[in-house]
């Protein structure tokens, strides 16, 4: 467990990231984490779970509508 604090930062309020987490997490000053609401609390990742579920439903069209997709390409 990694224990956060939080505090102020300009004129809002902030948590400040220990160097291991970010490392951990795969980020760095300037990239975007998003904040998820789960059933233990909220989960702070750099993955969109919107994204993942747009590109979900693309994937599904693309598999069904093959050969339009196919004939639209030639």
């Amino acid at each position: 467990m990694t224990k956060v604090k939080v505090t102020t930062v300009g004129n809002s309020t902030g948590i400040i990231l220990p160097k291991e987490l970010l490392t951990k997490l795969r980020v760095q000053k300037g990239d975007t984490l998003f904040a998820v609401e789960t059933p233990n609390g909220i989960e702070f990742t750099p993955y969109n779970p919107e994204f993942a579920t747009q590109m979900d439903t693309a994937e599904e069209i693309m598999r069904q509508d093959r050969n339009v997709l196919k004939k639209l390409a030639q």
